[in-house]
């Protein structure tokens, strides 16, 4: 079997993916690894044999796809960040990853060991191959016994990498008690969370209704909600922003229970009637958005209202109903819920599109567009004083072209975003091929070094920096800085520049808030890994 394996780097994939992929669905006690198990699963199979190791164009292959998928869908929260909290998230990461750096020092000269050995226990156990590879770069005129020094360091660390963190962040959500869906609700505003929206009558009693149209009255009581249907005496018609509403309406409310219920008690008395159910002029429909030229637009670039007498109530993105606002973007893939009179309806089918099977095939040529740009500036080398030099390589320059994109949804006739099905799929895909990549190559190594001369040091080394970094990621700021787990997750992902915690952490809140977290520290995390990494090999030479 082994023989068998090892001559077909094809067939060993899919057993290694088989097996994880299954094994990851098994949950003790509420805990389960999830798709990491595929990275466990990797390294068990890994050490048996030397010779099962996939090629190392699948792990990258399947990091490129993971990381700009990531970036895609994280662009626009990623730069909103910055006018949040993304100063004191990439501030944190700067003093953690200093006291990694601290620890990896000390760790030197408690264990007595090489520099070379140091800087790649540094990078394994803060699982970051560039940083492993600017080492490399450093000692390309040394001896080849040289050169593997770090990579066996890096290799007996790096598992312990992944599986500490994963740890820490079950050992965090537990003792914290956390409650992801409260946390993604109250996080609404980041759009990584969808609502539970109802549909209610109001009868209007307020007499000072008059004074300002819907428009001027959600501006100024702040009212989360959307107007639909309005019926004065016998007749029914859309609730437009300029329209001004009189005592005795009836007018259908959109919104969460709460937001309905706040302002229901302003504008009148909840009904027993429902106007969303009256269709006999106007006709409610969900139709699915992949229509091109409508993608990416804003609701109020759109304006359904004048062009088509039509408004759009919810939008779903996925499995979650998003409330619709003015600025709200539509992407391909989106069902959008749209109220008309009923012979309109055939004219907004085909405005939207409502065609799955228009988006049953990707964008080949954006998507592999996008890609390329991410490589190219992936190999830009960067200066930095000290004449260090550095590149962003295949996860860097990829996220960042990504989160670029991204923001800018198009470029003229090229949709840069994906439909959200297609994201996930390819995201999940990617992660897979990175997994078993970086599992089989790393197996073998890992055991045979740690049963070796100096790798049980190399091993507990890298453990303590790990958990160290780790736990105190998410005590701290958690604890002290009051960042919600949802976020905090991604942000430890992203110092850890880890791809297998962030689709842990992804599982564990069943939203795409630690997407976020990761985006906004993976950048600053990737430069200071390489640039400590170098530190340590230089210092302690």
């Amino acid at each position: 079997m082994i023989n068998l394996l090892a001559d077909n780097p094809l067939l060993l994939l899919f057993v290694v993916a088989a097996i994880g992929y299954p094994l990851g669905r098994i949950k003790v006690k509420g805990f389960g690894f999830g798709v990491a198990s595929v990275l466990f699963v990797g390294l068990a199979i890994g050490a048996l044999d030397p010779r099962l190791s996939l090629p190392s164009f699948i792990y990258l292959f399947g990091l490129i796809l993971f990381v700009y998928t990531i970036g895609l869908s994280g662009g626009p929260s990623f730069f909103a960040s910055f006018k949040r909290q993304g100063l004191r998230d990439n501030l944190l990461v700067l003093v953690l990853l200093s006291l990694a750096f601290g620890l990896a020092l000390a760790a030197h000269f408690i264990f007595g060991l090489k520099s070379t050995l140091t800087a790649g226990m540094f990078a394994g156990s803060l699982t970051n191959t560039p940083a492993l590879a600017s080492v490399l770069e450093l000692l390309s005129n040394a001896s080849e016994a040289v050169q593997a020094e770090p990579v066996v360091a890096y290799a007996v660390t790096y598992p312990i990498g992944v599986i500490g963190v994963i740890l820490a962040i079950q050992l965090a959500q537990t003792l914290f008690k956390t409650d992801y869906q409260k946390e993604a609700k109250d996080l609404r505003d980041l759009g990584a969370s969808g609502e539970n929206l109802s549909n209610l009558t109001v009868k209007v009693t307020r007499e000072d209704i008059r004074d300002h149209s819907v428009a001027q009255w959600r501006k100024q009581e702040n009212w989360p909600i959307i107007f639909g249907r309005l019926k004065r005496g016998n007749e029914l018609s859309l609730v437009h922003p300029e329209t001004v509403l009189e005592p005795g309406d009836l007018v259908s409310l959109i919104g969460s229970d709460d937001a309905i219920a706040k302002v229901a008690g302003q504008l009148g008395e909840l009904t027993k009637e429902h106007l969303e159910l009256e269709r006999s002029e106007l006709d409610f429909r969900r139709i699915f958005v992949s229509n091109a030229t409508v993608a990416d637009k804003t609701l109020a670039e759109l304006k359904l209202p004048e062009h088509l007498g039509a408004l759009i109530t919810r939008v779903r993105r996925g499995d979650s109903d998003l409330l619709p606002k003015g600025t709200m973007r539509l992407e391909l893939g989106d069902r959008v819920r749209v109220i008309a009179r009923r012979e309109r309806m055939p004219e907004l089918t085909d405005y939207f599109g409502d065609s799955y099977k228009a988006l049953s095939e990707i964008d080949v040529m954006s998507f592999s567009l996008g890609i390329s740009l991410g490589l190219l500036l992936g190999l830009i080398p960067i200066p930095l004083p000290g004449g260090i030099r550095f590149t962003l390589g295949f996860a860097g320059g990829p996220l960042i072209a990504a989160l670029i994109l991204g923001t800018l949804g198009r470029t003229g006739p090229i949709i840069w975003q994906l439909p959200y099905s297609a994201n996930l799929t390819i995201r999940q895909l990617g992660l897979v091929l990175f997994l078993a990549g970086v599992g089989t190559r790393s197996g073998y190594a890992f055991v045979s070094t740690l049963s070796g001369s100096g790798g049980l040091a190399i091993f507990l080394a890298g453990a303590i920096i790990t958990f160290t970094t780790a736990l105190l990621t998410l005590f701290v700021g958690h604890l002290l800085f009051k960042i919600p787990m949802s976020l905090l997750t991604g942000m430890l992902s992203g110092l850890q520049t880890q791809p297998a915690v962030l689709g842990f952490a992804n599982e564990q809140t069943g939203n795409d808030l630690p997407n976020i977290g990761y985006a906004t520290v993976f950048p600053l995390a990737t430069i200071l890994k390489i640039l400590f990494a170098q530190l340590l090999l230089s210092l302690l030479a």
